[in-house]
Formats: structure tokens, sequence, C-alpha cells
């Protein structure tokens, strides 16, 4: 089922079964899902057989019931999907006998030509006796097309080519009709071989996680099938291992290639508590991974069924080929058949020069370039995105993202890191430095504050001892350090107690016009210093921004946080339009004004930031790897914390569009010369093969080039 002949027949036969609602075709992956009534499936199978189809039913989980009341009309409908395989090509070895089966009937075509040229007629025995043997070694599996074809009542390639070496045979052109069996048989080869690849490069990105799993049972480590294991079960995984299933490590440190999640390029370092995705590879040392999802419920099967849903969403190119291909192909050939008939019965005209001109055109009306262009293309786009961590639910977004011309980015958590961090140690009235840090950490040690744990992180050696800590509810906290009394307290703590001098006043302004949250620490009435803390702007936010500006798309900060910091956060990366203190619905008002100004982009975590993801034109996810919800809620799901991948997205997608139009121009360009050719004599048959199946071959080639494209960050 490689391109929309079988389709095509497909609907034709099953549409005409009571009790059909409806199909969806995934050509790629060689599956029709089929809605019906219930009690349908054996005649579904029987009529998919009946058309030359071997159906292989999937069993899978029941549909929800929202599933069902999206897309059928009845109550309870039946879901079915099968996947119809090509009986002729089961696996490399039966391709490799096929390629050679079709060299031998390629040698003796070509013999019956020279003999046709040379020495005999084109009707003379040895030549139709060549033909013959070339016709029946490479043209079985096309005539049967076309007769099944024919009992659906479907306009399709193999039908065409039947009917032209048919023709071809009743005007004495054995030659003729040999070559075009040929040559349509082997370009039917390799262009399936081409679609496989754009299959396969999909199917490659699911075949990561391991069939096993090293896991705990009794006090032994044993060997098990990966689908075996339940959360909360212990996995082992050792250097140079694959990851089988998500989880958090309990014992051991590494590093971990997270390439076929993440995108990321260097391998991330690994310790107790943090996440591991199942596909992924250990680097160095062993570990000990408590697992947190089943095989079917792993980042990566969640990346695998958002990319095959991906696939049967049709971007509006490919939404318009297909409408445009079912009014060219019957206008073709009634343009054909008047060819055909009205010269002689109108002009006295030869009959066979006639006939001749039209079976050329019948070849060359079918849209088999044209229709397999575009999913070829969105495809092998999808699958270059997902490699870069770019998870992209449809050839529709793909699209759109070219179109972008303003985005919206939330701040905290996407152009900042989201969590607080020591920005600023600023000692007073000739304290050392060290002595201020190491005075302030020692007390915010006692507490599990953020921005006490801020000041703790930037603190890297022995503490001192401390008594009698108390919290000051909203203002700061006290405590005994070392035998002196030690207090760290906002500003307004600073003023109540007294200890504000005008030197540390103009400390205190510069940082906090700066957006930074601000303490003072004093001991015994005596101002130590001055502690800022902030949330840091991430080091790839920068980048991105600059290289969205630089394609035309206007940004926009939506942050719930002070007008202040987001100022500051905004000054930093180069956003000019800052809107502050927004709850989530006013994050929505604002994507509707500045939807005003053409389609707009949203960026946030995907759960407070959901309902402007879900407005935006296109809501991107951050962080995406491992999180429900944010694979659940954008369209686009960047699987790492970085912003340039978006940059990458819209490049993509201009690469995309343009790949598009110059696979529909050549599909259609290619025709249009052979179709003038045609109609000035200067075709013959098996030019119109290389016309249609070159400009496939072509078109694929050009679809599958997006596969190699290497973005510009690592």
């Amino acid at each position: 089922m490689d391109c929309a002949t079988e389709k095509d027949v497909i609907s034709n036969r099953l549409e005409r079964i009571d009790g059909i609602e409806g199909l969806d075709f995934d050509l790629l992956d060689r599956v029709v899902t089929v809605r019906h009534g219930e009690g349908l499936d054996d005649r579904i199978e029987s009529a998919l057989r009946d058309i030359g189809m071997a159906p292989k039913r999937v069993v899978e989980g029941a549909p929800s019931p929202e599933a069902l009341d999206e897309c059928c009309d009845h109550d309870h409908p039946a879901v079915s999907a099968a996947t119809v395989d090509r009986p002729s090509l089961a696996g490399a070895e039966a391709w490799l006998r096929k390629g050679w089966v079709l060299a031998f009937a390629g040698a003796l075509a070509v013999v019956a030509e020279v003999l046709a040229w040379t020495r005999f007629a084109e009707d003379s025995w040895p030549v139709i006796a060549l033909s013959v043997a070339t016709m029946v070694l490479s043209g079985p599996t096309t005539f049967r097309k076309g007769f099944v074809a024919l009992r659906t009542l479907t306009l399709n390639i193999n039908l065409l080519m039947t009917i032209a070496v048919v023709g071809a045979i009743a005007i004495g052109q054995w030659p003729e009709a040999a070559m075009v069996t040929f040559l349509f048989a082997i370009a039917e080869l390799i262009e399936s071989r081409s679609v496989d690849r754009a299959r396969d490069a999909i199917r490659a990105l699911m075949a990561l996680s391991p069939d096993k799993a090293r896991v705990r049972r009794g006090d032994a480590w044993v060997e098990v099938a990966a689908a075996s294991v339940r959360p909360g079960e212990t996995m082992q995984v050792l250097p140079g291992d694959r990851v089988a299933l998500d989880g958090t490590i309990r014992t051991g440190t590494t590093s971990i290639d997270q390439a076929p999640i993440t995108g990321e390029s260097v391998p991330v370092d690994k310790a107790p508590g943090d996440q591991v995705f199942a596909g992924t590879i250990n680097q160095h040392g062993a570990i000990e991974v408590e697992v947190t999802a089943g095989q079917s419920d792993t980042t990566l099967a969640r990346i695998g069924r958002t990319i095959r849903e991906a696939q049967s969403q049709k971007a509006p190119t490919e939404r318009f080929v297909d409408r445009f291909a079912r009014y060219y192909t019957p206008v073709v050939v009634l343009f054909a058949i008047g060819v055909a008939a009205l010269p002689p019965l109108v002009a006295d005209e030869a009959f066979r020069p006639w006939l001749y001109k039209a079976l050329v055109l019948l070849v060359i009306a079918c849209p088999c370039a044209l229709v397999i262009s575009t999913p070829v293309t969105i495809v092998s786009a999808l699958a270059a995105a997902a490699r870069r961590g770019i998870l992209v639910k449809g050839g529709v977004h793909l699209e759109q993202a070219r179109n972008l011309r303003v985005l919206a980015l939330d701040k905290t958590g996407t152009l900042t890191e989201g969590k607080p961090s020591l920005v600023d140690v600023v000692p007073l009235g000739g304290v050392p430095r060290d002595e201020l840090l190491q005075t302030a950490a020692s007390l915010e040690a006692t507490s599990t504050h953020p921005i006490a744990q801020a000041v703790v992180r930037g603190w890297d050696k022995p503490l001192l001892p401390v008594e009698r800590s108390t919290n000051i509810v909203g203002k700061g906290l006290e405590g005994v350090v070392a035998g002196r009394a030690v207090t760290i307290g906002s500003h307004r703590l600073a003023e109540e107690r007294g200890v504000c001098g005008p030197h540390v006043e103009k400390e205190l302004e510069r940082l906090e016009a700066e957006g930074k949250s601000v303490m003072i620490v004093w001991a015994d009435s005596k101002v130590l210093g001055v502690l800022a803390v902030a949330d840091t702007v991430r080091e790839t936010s920068i980048a991105a921004v600059k290289s969205l500006h630089g394609q035309g798309i206007r940004l926009a900060m939506l942050t719930g946080d002070n007008p202040r910091t987001g100022a500051a956060v905004a000054k930093t990366v180069g956003i000019d339009q800052v809107e502050a203190n927004l709850l989530p619905e006013d994050k929505l008002t604002a994507i509707d004004r500045l939807a005003k100004d053409g389609p707009v982009g949203m960026v946030g975590d995907g759960v407070n930031d959901a309902p402007a993801l879900a407005r935006a034109t296109i809501g991107f996810a951050m962080g995406a790897a491992g999180t429900d919800t944010a694979l659940e809620t954008a369209d686009v799901a960047l699987m790492k914390d970085d912003l340039r991948r978006i940059p990458e997205l819209v490049d993509l997608s201009h690469r995309t569009r343009r790949t598009l139009v110059i696979n529909i121009s050549l599909a259609i360009g290619i025709k249009a010369v052979f179709f003038g050719l045609a109609l000035f004599d200067r075709a013959t048959l098996w030019m119109a093969v290389f016309a249609d199946m070159g400009a496939s071959l072509l078109v694929a080639a050009n679809g599958l080039s997006l596969l190699r494209i290497r973005t510009r960050s690592s």
C-alpha cells in the first residue's frame, strides 16, 4: 500500500459494505483503520483479500469513549486496524530475488527491441515470444492489480498501464508492450524502496528501546522481557547498554546519551534522583534505576504514538494535492479517449496512430508522482525534527511554523532556568566576602525555602554551627551562627529593625532595579553585606531570540512575575515587549491581542500555560521529555529545555515548503512536457513510463533529502 493507487482500490471496495463509518489511511506504515458497526470484521478481511491484499488484524486496547465520540456518529462502533502488506515484496531477500527476475526480463525486452529494429518484424514469432516472456516475468503484479482496479471501477496507474499494454499488443507493438511492462515493474520496485526509507526513518527511532531488561528478582539480577517489567521494580543498566524503560536513578553516577529523546549532541551527567529515558545509552558507570513507566508508557513509546498520529493529520498542501488528483486523472482519461476517437470519426484519420497517442496519454495521466510527493516530504521532515528533539504533532503545524509572525514566551522555566541562583554577593563595612557568604549559607542551610537553598548552593565549603534558628514568616530568618546573633531578611525587615543606612539603600536600589530578589545580612545590628538571588537566564535563550528576530518574528514575554523582574530578563535576552503580573486567563487574552498581527506561537511549560498554548496558532511545550501534560497540550513538544529548537523548526518549515513546491512543480511540469510531446508524435509508451515513474522517483528522492538536514545549533 505504497501510494494512492492501493488506497483508492481499498476505499472503493470497502465503502460498498453497509456499516462502514470511515477509513483512515497511513500509507507509510501500510495501515488502514476501519471504523465500522458490530460484526463486520470477517467481511472486511474477506473484502481486502478479494482485492489481493493480505490483512493482518492488530489487536489494540479499546478506544476511549472520547475518541469514539470524536470520530463516529453512532454510539458503539467498532474500530479495527489492519496492516495491509504487499504480498509480492516480503523483506530484503524477496526484493533481491525480484530484482534478479526483473534483470532477466529486461534483458529479454532489450533483445526483442533489437531484433525488431534489425532483422524481424514487430509481429514476428521470435519478437512475440521474447515479448511475452518479458511480460510473464515482470507483469503479473501490474496486470493483477489492473484487473482488481477494473473490478472496483478505480482509475489508477495499474489499470491505465494494463490498458496501454493490451492496446500496444492490439496494434502489433509487441516489443514496446514488453519494454513498458518491464520499465514499469522496475520503477515500481525502486519507488517502493524509496518510500521504505521514509517509513524506516520513523521506525528506527521507535526501535531504540531494547526488548530485554536486567531486573532484580529476589537476590539476583535476571534478564527478562522489558514488557513484563512493572513500575516500582529496580533495573540495572551497565555501561554501553541502552536504557530499557523510563526511571529514576537510585544508585550510581554516569553520563547518558539522550540524543534519541532530546536531540542533545553531548551526553548528560546523571546522579541519584535524576530521570533516565528508554532508548538512551549509558556511557560510563553502572546504575540502578527504579522503573517509573511500563514499556507502553515510556517517553519513547509516547513519542512513537504522537508521530504516528501526526502522519495521519494531512498538511494543507497534502489536502490540496489529493483534491487536485481526484479531478485531474478522469479529465486526462476523457481527453485521451477523445484523442483516440475524434480524429478518425471527424476527420477520417487513421485509427492506429491516434490510438497509440491515446495510450501514451493514459500512461502519463496517472498522478502517482503528485500524490506521493507530499507524504514522503512531510514524514521526512517530521523524522528530521524528531531526531533533533522536536516533536511535531502533524504536518499542519509543520507548515504553519514558517508563517509565524509573533512568538509569546513564558519567562520562568522558558527563558530562565526556573530556579533561583545566587548572582550577587556585596560585602559591606569591610567584611570579607567569604565571611559574609559562609555566615549566610550556614544560617540558610536550616531552611528549605528555594531562595535559602540558592544561597547554600553558592557556598561549597564547610558551614558554621547554628543554634536556635527561627523563621520570620515572609520576611527572613534569624539564629545564632558560631555564637553570634545573625539575621537575614528582606528590605522591609531591615527597615523595621533600623539597620538600613544610606550605603545599604544604595546597593538595594541598584540590585532591585535589575529585577533581583535582595536580602540583607546583619549581625548584632551591624550590616555584613547584601545578597541578591535571581532566576538566571538560560544560556541558549539569547541565541534563540537573536535567531528568531533574524527570521522576522516579533517576540513578547508573558509572565506572572512583577514588571521590574520581567523587564530585566527581557533586556538581557533582547525581547522588546513585556506583559507582567499575568494570570493564566490574562495570558489567554494577551494571545488574542497578539494574534491580530498574524499567526502567533506560545512557548510555555504545558501546565500553567495550557490555555494560552491551546489558543495560539502553534503551542510549544518546553522540556516535554517525560512530561505527559506537555506532550498532550502542545502542538510542538521541545524535548529539551532549549529555545534554539524553535528557529530550527521555522527553518525546517521553510525548507519543507520549498521541497513541496519543487516536488509539485516537477510532478506537473514533467507530465506537461511529455503530454505535449505525445500530442506532436514525439513520445513513445516507454518514454511515458519514464515520465510517470521517473517523476515519482525524483519527488521521492527530493522529499527524502530532508532527512539529511543538519541544524545549526548543537
